[in-house]
């Protein structure tokens, strides 16, 4: 995976207003933050070309998604090149294939209006997820699916295999004591949490594999969610990657950037179809920072997420996920240079909740 290449680069890290909450009979109240939220964004490459000769460009783009019960509408920016409508590892995607010679500029992406609306899974108990040998049991079909490595350019970035990963994995289980699978899938989380710490790597484009960061303890958002679907699967629990997009608010200044998280699969009734996300680079403080990555990041798509590709567990969607437009050129005269962009407008606030934790762990905002 080359972030240098694809000119996506995940800068932004998700805080997640860790403001102290208010205790009162062991709740916990956390202060106001945007939990529904409307903006229009748009998305792409701009791609040049200069000199003489013929070229291929060959682009796709993700179609973008919001958890129910948000909406989205979204329209291609330039109509003016062919492209179809293309399902790529379970992903609708634009798919772009353009032959042309000579001089050329294009624009290449996505136009998209969103209602978003933060999503959360109420229990952490794990009172109705299956066990881990319940869903090797029932769901072998996902197991094989996801809970293998995961390999591009013969680097292995999904190490489910790797004896550390493995060996933290199995001591965290142990340490659990019950193998449900929502329990341990938090014990894993709490792991990361504890063990790892969000840090840039700004001289070196690439995503880690799972078998540095274990080693070097600090990773970007795509390095910490490779980790922790390395650990999860090491334990046969199914966990895949999320790309998509962060929208930062942050005194009346709105940004957006790419960005990775990760879900895991932990039983039918719960979820997504069975899906729990899982926001990987939190950055809390402070000596309950635990409590808040769990109850702030574990089990909850906040509305500032923006859903574009969700991978499908093999190596091509590894693959995909990290790619941006690709080059063919039949002459030596021909210079094709390509610059993502990415834009947010209009943002608005339809609503502020305070998230409250009751006594017994159960969640909802109010």
């Amino acid at each position: 995976m080359n972030k240098k290449k694809n000119l996506l680069i995940c800068i932004f890290i998700l805080s997640f207003l860790v403001l102290s909450g208010c205790l009162n009979d062991d709740s916990i109240t956390y202060e106001s933050h945007p939990t529904k939220i409307n903006y229009k964004i748009r998305y792409g490459y701009f791609i040049n070309s200069t000199g003489t000769g013929n070229y291929e460009i060959k682009y796709d783009s993700d179609i973008p998604e919001v958890l129910s019960p948000g909406t989205i509408s979204y329209k291609i920016i330039n109509n003016t090149y062919s492209h179809e409508i293309k399902k790529v590892v379970n992903n609708q995607m634009i798919r772009w294939d353009i032959s042309d010679k000579d001089n050329n500029k294009y624009i290449l992406g996505v136009e998209t209006d969103v209602v978003a609306q933060s999503f959360i899974v109420k229990e952490l108990n794990g009172e109705n997820a299956l066990t881990i040998d319940e869903i090797k049991t029932d769901h072998t079909e996902l197991i094989e699916q996801y809970c293998k490595p995961q390999i591009d350019n013969n680097i292995v970035y999904v190490d489910p295999d790797n004896p550390d990963i493995k060996n933290i994995a199995e001591n965290v289980l142990l340490e659990t004591g019950i193998n449900n699978s929502l329990i341990v899938a938090k014990n894993l989380f709490i792991w990361l949490k504890n063990n790892t710490s969000y840090k840039t790597h700004p001289d070196d484009y690439t995503v880690q594999t799972a078998s540095k960061t274990c080693q070097d303890k600090t990773g970007d958002c795509d390095d910490l969610s490779v980790l922790y679907i390395s650990i999860c699967s090491a334990l046969e629990i199914p966990a895949r990657f999320i790309r998509g997009i962060l929208i930062d608010y942050d005194f009346e200044e709105i940004s957006a950037t790419p960005h990775a998280w990760v879900e895991v699969f932990v039983g039918p009734t719960l979820g997504i179809n069975g899906w729990i996300p899982v926001e990987c680079a939190g950055t809390a403080k402070g000596s309950d920072k635990i409590q808040t990555e769990i109850y702030q990041n574990f089990g909850v798509e906040s509305a500032d997420h923006l859903r574009l590709f969700t991978g499908d567990g093999s190596n091509e969607s590894l693959n995909i996920s990290m790619s941006g437009p690709s080059f063919t050129s039949y002459s030596n005269d021909i210079i094709i240079e390509a610059e993502a962009f990415l834009e947010i407008t209009n943002y608005e606030i339809l609503q502020k909740n305070e998230l409250y934790v009751d006594e017994n762990g159960y969640r909802k905002y109010k």
